[in-house]
Order: structure tokens, then C-alpha cells, then sequence
């Protein structure tokens, strides 16, 4: 083994010593022979031994002190996928909980920007999956990717360009979600030099120009901030830093800001020992400086989504700039860096990670919630977007507890982050205890109640709404789950009219006759045979025909029977049962049915002007009749020409109200001076209600002519 490679690893061992304990150290050390062992003879892009890579992500990992299984894990990351070491023979070697790891890391595979969406979608849910068995395999993916970035020199620029977009649009935003600051901010910056190299070199000469213009101003006002300390007696840290580069280029970007607009470029950092001293320093500091309005914010009340507190207040300095100021406790410092990472600390004895862990586990319960109400990858990836890149809004519950959501988040979005049981049966909203629309976006410092009631459900209007990947995959599942059952029930009634013809009823044909079409058919049961007759991609005469015996299917013996009764629509079948907008049928209209595949059946009048091009098909087409007693209301749409006055419309509306109907959509054509054509819809419950409205219409002295369109 030589020299080099031996130094590499003591140099680990010794960083591992400060904080593990002997036998710890002694895994990991085990770990180190196998891996090195195993990639013997492969090289990197840049010539040097393989191992090199893996030992570089580990003592990532180990500056953030993470625990000696990850560290180890680290280490063999790559030796499934790359060397002749499989599953069992590393379980064999050190046991489930690394070998886990190291399959979790192995299956995340790249994410392939330039592939097909669907590729790219199914690739992220799959990280994302593996965040939520253990958060830890996420953390490896994240020191590996950057131990990747710092290495990026002997790639082909296109190939550099492709993984530092990636890093930018997917690892920054997960890094920053589990509060991973420092390394995110590396992430950040090697990303930006590599997909934006002359941008970046430009903004770094700007920044070394003004940093020579102000180091002597920046110790001035690090040192009155320490005097000031000093005379209050209150111990602290103080440090001054840079803004860096991403951030800054973000910020010229988002506000459109040339490099001297840009004002906080300094900031300075305050650590104390305790809470009570954040704010006893922050009165002191702006005592020292006058703040800026508005730009005070409170973290160390409200945290942030992953955890992080700090005091945050920006100052005008006496020397022409502002700057920003932050202040917070040590262990906050901690969690400010590490993030997530510093729960293993915790699990040490230090209590820093407690908020940290727990809000990432939150995000990742909730990640769990959107996998399983998604109907696919893309709509996973669509909704997780939105938790990726939050900028919040705090509001209160009615007992005071603070929620916290992005902004655009909407009074639906608050009630499905209190419990998906209050999203599904919420009604109403009070904001500031006044009704509020359920579609009000939400603002910083508002109460919120939610009115429920228990024969509520989700309204598939909510999603042109709802913000949260957490509302939007909740209320599709709730929605797919419901045309589920809506489907098999209208397949059943579907299939029992062919099968009267042939004088039987569906519990007449055996269980094994149902089973056996089903397979023979591709499905796997009965309901699901209903639920494809339901939605219309199986026609239920020829079911029925195929579920008689053999001998009577073939020759055909059983009588039909003469008058059929039609399939009576009810209006309450939901969404598998349409009223074609063409034609706007409505109760007490002469109907017809066409089976549409996927949307199930399309009720037509039968004056329909589209009815001759369907009569191609008759197969699909099912005789249906109303119900006597229909319920519900259905959409009709009107003309109504009238002469133009002052105060017509209003007239108009006024007598549509006075009938009991509702208005759902208006709009007025001007067609001269003297006349204007109004074309309304109006939901109606059927016929005779639509006759007492044009009835009334028809007494206004304003109305020259109504009709139904």
C-alpha cells in the first residue's frame, strides 16, 4: 500500500479520533481496506487512484461529524455498483444497517437532465424515497456530489455545464431544505462557476475591487461592535463575511441590481451563549446603528423550515453602506452549519439538533404523503418543487400555534397542513375571525380557522387553486379513489341492463366465470372489469355476451327481451356520467349516451347537431332516460336580446334570482347602438324550471327575444 494512500486515511483516522470513539474509528479503518482493496487498479478522470474519491466523501462527512456508519458507508458507496462486491457478501462483512446505506446510495442514479421528463421524474422520486427510509444515504449523495464539483476541471465543458445546472436545480434546493448551509453555499458557488465561468469571473473581480476599498471600514465596525459588548457585559463572537458569489448574483438577478446597487455585501455574525442574550445584544446593536424599517426578522420565535434561528436586522452604518447582522446562540450556530447533520451530535448528548431533525422529519413524513397520493413521477416531481423552494408565510391557528407555509398558500393549502382529514371535510374559512373565500391567499400574521363538517369532501375545483404539492396530492387521491367507486357502480348498472336482455342479473354468473374473463382480459378482478365497463373502454353487451357459459355464448339460445328499460340517469353518479357542453341537456330533455373511453358516459339531447357524426358508432351508444325525480342542478345557456338601457342587466339578473336559479357565467355583445345580446348561463333543475324563468324573462319590457341556445 503505498505512502500516499496511507496518509489520506491516517488523516481521516486522526479526524475521527477527536470525536468517535476507538472501535468506531477501527470500522471505519476496516471499511478503508475493503473499499481500496476492491477498487484496486481504477483511476479517476484525472489519473489518480479510485479510492481517492470515496475517502474525500468521507472526510466530508466526518468534518460534519456525522456517525462512524455513515462514515464507513461513505467509504464503500460505490462498491456495489463498481466493483465485484455484492449485497451479501458486504452484509456479511459489516452487517445490515451499512450495507443499507450503501444500496441506498447505489440506487440513486444520475439524473439525467438532457432525458425524457419521465425519466428525469422517476429518478428524483427515487431519491427522494431513499431520504425517507434514512436521511442519512441523502447526506452521502450530497458529500459525494460535492466532492464531484470539486473536481469537475477534467470533464468536457458541456458535460461540466449539464451537472452544475443539476447541482443547482436539484442538490442546492435539498441541501438547503435539511439546513445544510455550509455546504450548500459550496455547492452554490462551484455550480455557479462552472455553468455561468464568465459571470462569475466578472462578479469575483467586482467583489475583490470593492473588498480593497472596504477591509479597513469592515474591522472599524467589527471592533465598535465588540466595544460596544464590552460596555453592556455581554459576552460574545463577533465575525464579518462576505456575501457569496451565487447569493450575490441571485440578488442582482431576482431585483435587477448592477454589483454597486447591491447593498449588503457585509454581513456580520454574533454568537452568544444563550436566548435572552440574542435580544439583549440586538437592543445594543441598534443602539449602535440605526436599523433599516422593515428589515428586521425574528427566527429564533419562528424558526425556518429546516430548523435554522437566528436574529436577522439590517443597519446604516456611519460610512455610507448597510449591513446585515445576525444573532444567534451557539448551538444555533451549529444548526445553522450542520443542519440536519448535527441530530447525530444530539444523539451524542447535544441538544442542537432537536429542531432541525424534527422539522426535516416532518418534510419527510410529508414526502411519504405525496409519493403515495401521486399519480405518477412527474406529479411527484411537480409537487415536491413547490416544498423545495419555499419563501414562507407564518399565520396562527385559532389557539396561537404558529403554521408555517410558502407564500401563495391559500386557506385549503393551511387546513391540509393541519390534518388531511380537516383538508378533506373543510367547508368555510375564517381569517382574522371574519368568512373568508377558501381560495384567499394567505398573509404573514393572520389567524386562521377552518370550519369542517362531516359529510364534506374535496372539490375538484380546489385544484385550480391549491399551492402545496401536500393539498394538490391529497385531494387527486382523494378525487381518483372517488371515480374509482363512481366507475364500478356505473359499470354494474351498465352491465346488469345487457345482461336483462339475456334474462340474467350479475349475481347470477359464477365467481370462477367472472375471475376467468377477467384474466382472460388482463384484470385483475371483477371491480376492475366493472370500473373499465364504467369508464367506457369496455362495452357491456359484448361483457355480457362473454360471460354467459360457453354453449349458450356460442349458439346464442338465450331470448332478448323486447322494451329494454333505458339506464336511468340520476344526476348524483358524479364523474363518470358528463353532460356534453355542446348541447347542455337538462332534465325532462328527449337524451342520449355515448360511451367515451376513460370519461365514461357523455349524456347528448337528441337534437344534438354532433349526434349524426356519433350514430357512426352504435355500439357505443346507450338508450338512457331521467329519473322522475332527478337531483341536482345542470347548466343551460341562454340568449337574451335586449334594448340597451341603463340598469338591463342588473333587471335581468334580478329576475333569474327571483326564480330560485343561479347565474354561472355572463357575457354581453353590443351588436348596435340600440340593442345588446346577453348570453347567460344559468344552472336549472330541469324543464319545467327553465320554463318558469323564460316565462318571467319574457314580462321584463327590456327583453326583446330569449331563447335557448
Amino acid at each position: 500500500m503505498d505512502q500516499s494512500r496511507m496518509f489520506l486515511i491516517s488523516d481521516l483516522c486522526e479526524l475521527l479520533d477527536s470525536y468517535l470513539e476507538p472501535e468506531q474509528v477501527q470500522e471505519v479503518y476496516q471499511a478503508y481496506l475493503i473499499g481500496a482493496e476492491a477498487h484496486q487498479g481504477q483511476r479517476r478522470l484525472s489519473g489518480e487512484p479510485y479510492i481517492y474519491h470515496p475517502l474525500a466523501v468521507a472526510r466530508i462527512l466526518a468534518e460534519m461529524r456525522l456517525d462512524h456508519k455513515t462514515i464507513a458507508a461513505a467509504i464503500l458507496h460505490d462498491v456495489i455498483e463498481d466493483t465485484d462486491i455484492n449485497y451479501e457478501r458486504l452484509t456479511e462483512l459489516f452487517g445490515e444497517e451499512i450495507t443499507t446505506l450503501v444500496d441506498g446510495v447505489s440506487k440513486l442514479t444520475h439524473i439525467e437532465f438532457e432525458s425524457k421528463a419521465q425519466a428525469q421524474a422517476e429518478n428524483f422520486r427515487k431519491m427522494m424515497l431513499a431520504m425517507v427510509q434514512d436521511i442519512r444515504v441523502i447526506l452521502i449523495k450530497l458529500a459525494d456530489r460535492l466532492h464531484n464539483m470539486r473536481t469537475l476541471g477534467m470533464m468536457r465543458p458541456e458535460k461540466k455545464r449539464r451537472i452544475a445546472r443539476e447541482t443547482l436545480e436539484i442538490y442546492v434546493p435539498i441541501a438547503t431544505r435539511l439546513g445544510l448551509n455550509r455546504l450548500r453555499m459550496e455547492l452554490e458557488d462551484l455550480g455557479f462557476s462552472a455553468y455561468y465561468p464568465m459571470r462569475c469571473r466578472v462578479l469575483e473581480a467586482a467583489r475583490e475591487r470593492a473588498r480593497g476599498n472596504r477591509r479597513e471600514i469592515v474591522t472599524k465596525i467589527q471592533s465598535a461592535i465588540e466595544e460596544r459588548l464590552r460596555q453592556e457585559q455581554m459576552p460574545g463572537e463577533v465575525s464579518g463575511r462576505e456575501k457569496h458569489l451565487y447569493s450575490l448574483y441571485l440578488k442582482m438577478q431576482h431585483k435587477q441590481l448592477s454589483f454597486s446597487d447591491v447593498t449588503d455585501i457585509i454581513a456580520f455574525r454574533i454568537t452568544v451563549d444563550k436566548v435572552d442574550t440574542c435580544y439583549r445584544v440586538l437592543g445594543a446593536i441598534h443602539n449602535l446603528y440605526k436599523p433599516i424599517p422593515g428589515k428586521f426578522k425574528d427566527y429564533v420565535a419562528i424558526p425556518k423550515a429546516n430548523g435554522y434561528q437566528s436574529l436577522h436586522t439590517a443597519l446604516l452604518t456611519p460610512y455610507g453602506f448597510p449591513i446585515e447582522v445576525q444573532i444567534r446562540t451557539q448551538d444555533m450556530d451549529k444548526v445553522a452549519e450542520s443542519g440536519i447533520a448535527s441530530h447525530w451530535l444530539y444523539k451524542s448528548g447535544n441538544a442542537s439538533g432537536g429542531i432541525a431533525h424534527e422539522r426535516a422529519r416532518e418534510w419527510l413524513k410529508n414526502l411519504l404523503e405525496l409519493q403515495q397520493n401521486a399519480g405518477d413521477s412527474q406529479e411527484f416531481l411537480e409537487n415536491v418543487k413547490v416544498d423545495l423552494f419555499p419563501d414562507e408565510v407564518y399565520v396562527f391557528t385559532p389557539k396561537g400555534e404558529i403554521m408555517e407555509l410558502p407564500r401563495g398558500a391559500t386557506a385549503v393549502d393551511f387546513a391540509y397542513a393541519v390534518h388531511t382529514d380537516v383538508g378533506n371535510r373543510c367547508v368555510a374559512v375564517k381569517i382574522n375571525r371574519r368568512l373568508a373565500p377558501l381560495h384567499t391567499q394567505l398573509r404573514n400574521g393572520q389567524s386562521v380557522e377552518i370550519i369542517t363538517s362531516p359529510g364534506a369532501q374535496p372539490n375538484p375545483s380546489w385544484l385550480n387553486f391549491v399551492f402545496t404539492g401536500k393539498a394538490r396530492a391529497t385531494i387527486r387521491g382523494f378525487l381518483k379513489n372517488l371515480r374509482h367507486d363512481e366507475s364500478i357502480t356505473l359499470g354494474r348498472r351498465l352491465l346488469e341492463r345487457a345482461l336483462s336482455e339475456l334474462h340474467l342479473k350479475c349475481d347470477d354468473i359464477p365467481a370462477e366465470r367472472w375471475q376467468a374473463l377477467a384474466a382472460e382480459l388482463g384484470f385483475a378482478d371483477r371491480d376492475t372489469l366493472l370500473e373499465q365497463i364504467g369508464l367506457g373502454n369496455r362495452t357491456a353487451p359484448l361483457i355480457a355476451r362473454a360471460l354467459l357459459p360457453d354453449e349458450e355464448g356460442k349458439e346464442g339460445k338465450r331470448e332478448r327481451v323486447d322494451g329494454t328499460m333505458p339506464l336511468s340517469i340520476q344526476g348524483t353518479e358524479g364523474t363518470v356520467v358528463q353532460y356534453a357542453k355542446c348541447c347542455r341537456p337538462i332534465p325532462g330533455d328527449p337524451i342520449l349516451g355515448f360511451l367515451t373511453s376513460g370519461r365514461g358516459i357523455v349524456i347528448h339531447t337528441q337534437q344534438c347537431r354532433n349526434v349524426a357524426e356519433f350514430r357512426k358508432y352504435p355500439e357505443k351508444w346507450v338508450d338512457v332516460q331521467w329519473e322522475k325525480e332527478v337531483k341536482g342542478d345542470f347548466p343551460v345557456e341562454l340568449r337574451v336580446d335586449v334594448t340597451n338601457q341603463r340598469g338591463v342587466l342588473a333587471t335581468v339578473a334580478a329576475a333569474i334570482a327571483e326564480t330560485r336559479a343561479n347565474i354561472d357565467n355572463i357575457t354581453l355583445d353590443e351588436r348596435d347602438g340600440l340593442n345588446t345580446t346577453i348570453n347567460l348561463t344559468v344552472a336549472v333543475t330541469g324543464r319545467q324550471h327553465l320554463a318558469r324563468i323564460l316565462r318571467h324573462m319574457r314580462t321584463i319590457e327590456q327583453v326583446l327575444k330569449i331563447s335557448r341556445k
